[in-house]
């Protein structure tokens, strides 16, 4: 999908790291201990779900998920942003700058449709649990999974696709790591860039329509468990840790994308560097956390 471009771009430099060369050997150090942690955090829940034969259920399999695109989403940044920080120049070339920005936000969609199967299940564990078996078997469950994963990998690859066509009149990528919308932006004006925006926008829709499903999910889920202690205390544990992890991963990416398009240039570049990864910084640990704490067959 890279082999059509015309731009003579074949580098671009990440001018993200510009502010922080003076705290390189603590940023390594702290960076490459958060990393293992991650690593360490996901793939021990992974194992201990794949193990336990007793949380071979759809909540779990679909948190599996969850843990292995958080694995998946991080390893796209982490190791990069490493090894700038051990280089004078943070440079990235022009295909692995388009497999980053195919990386981060296939990674931070799959999330958003992982936690929308995962509300879905949670709405037909409380509100209809005479079906939940018979609805979420293996057979619709490997169903949800694919869809997890597809659906993003399916929309970003257009969306890089259509990237890659660019003629590019900059080579310069004022972040940490490369964005699709930030590249289509060092576009020259000679580009007719009408079809990558109506992709975008299609896309939005696309992720509206998941937080929809969220938002419908958890209105009849309240709606059940108001008049009942047993579906109250189903809610407490099982939805709400998944609402926690939601909301935070929500307010992380929302934020990123509105100061993306809409924030002002002036604010630190401290903070720009905050803003750009928290959402690789706060979702992939706090997922597995919050259900690692109390990790028990869920009730249905």
């Amino acid at each position: 999908m890279m082999m059509d471009n015309i731009s003579m771009i074949t580098v671009f430099s990440l001018s993200g790291l510009n502010e922080i060369t003076n705290y390189r050997v603590v940023l390594f150090s702290s960076t490459l201990l958060y990393y293992c942690l991650i690593l360490t955090i996901n793939f021990a829940l992974i194992l201990t779900i794949a193990l336990d034969k007793s949380l071979h259920e759809p909540m779990y399999i679909l948190l599996c998920s969850l843990c292995i695109n958080g694995i998946y989403g991080t390893t796209g940044f982490y190791p990069k942003f490493l090894l700038d920080l051990l280089s004078s120049s943070h440079v990235i070339s022009y295909n692995g700058c388009l497999v980053q920005a195919f990386v981060m936000f296939s990674f931070a969609c799959s999330d958003l449709s992982i936690l929308s199967v995962m509300a879905y299940d949670r709405y037909l564990a409380i509100c209809q649990p005479l079906r939940y078996h018979s609805v979420m078997n293996k057979h619709r469950l490997s169903q949800l999974v694919c869809f997890s994963w597809l659906t993003p990998f399916s929309i970003f690859a257009i969306n890089i696709t259509l990237t890659s066509r660019l003629t590019l009149c900059s080579d310069k990528i004022q972040r940490l790591y490369c964005v699709n919308w930030v590249i289509v932006l060092l576009a020259c004006p000679s580009n007719n860039t009408l079809v990558h925006s109506i992709v975008a926008y299609l896309t939005i829709l696309v992720y509206v329509f998941h937080g929809l499903l969220i938002v419908w999910s958890y209105i009849y889920l309240v709606m059940t468990c108001r008049g009942s202690m047993e579906n109250r205390k189903k809610f407490m544990q099982t939805c709400v840790p998944h609402l926690t992890c939601m909301l935070t991963f929500m307010f992380t990416v929302v934020f990123d994308i509105m100061y993306m398009r809409f924030g002002s240039k002036n604010i630190a570049p401290s903070l720009q560097n905050f803003i750009a990864i928290e959402f690789l910084i706060i979702s992939p640990i706090m997922n597995p956390l919050i259900y690692g704490f109390k990790l028990t067959k869920p009730v249905v």
